[in-house]
């Protein structure tokens, strides 16, 4: 469970801001990912909300915008999205697809501080 660890990476980047910026506590957390990262949204926020207690991010809410899958088919030349990746092109049935998003790694788009 790699949750574990990005939870650990997240609350050492706010607890460095905290102590450069002076803020006493974080409201929320604004992340990111892609789809197909392997990231379980369910499992960062249990280990977030237990590994939290005791740091400025105890009590912070986590929003998540989750990118799509995107396929870039070299038959048709369209891109499309997914829930996941798929072997033929959703638009024309073209075998020729490619994986051109939905893999991004977890990133910190924001935080609101008191």
């Amino acid at each position: 469970m790699h949750e574990l660890s990005l939870t650990q990476s997240l609350i050492d980047i706010v607890e460095d801001y905290a102590r450069r910026e002076g803020f006493s506590r974080v409201n929320v957390l604004k992340l990111s990912f892609g789809r197909l990262a392997g990231i379980d949204p369910g499992a960062l926020e249990f280990t977030f909300e237990i590994q939290s207690r005791g740091t400025k991010a105890e009590g912070a809410r986590l929003e998540f915008d989750i990118r799509p899958a995107v396929l870039y088919c070299n038959v048709c030349e369209q891109e499309s999205h997914s829930e996941g990746f798929l072997s033929l092109c959703p638009l024309c049935g073209g075998g020729e697809v490619i994986l051109a998003g939905g893999t991004e790694e977890l990133k910190l788009l924001e935080m609101d501080v008191d």
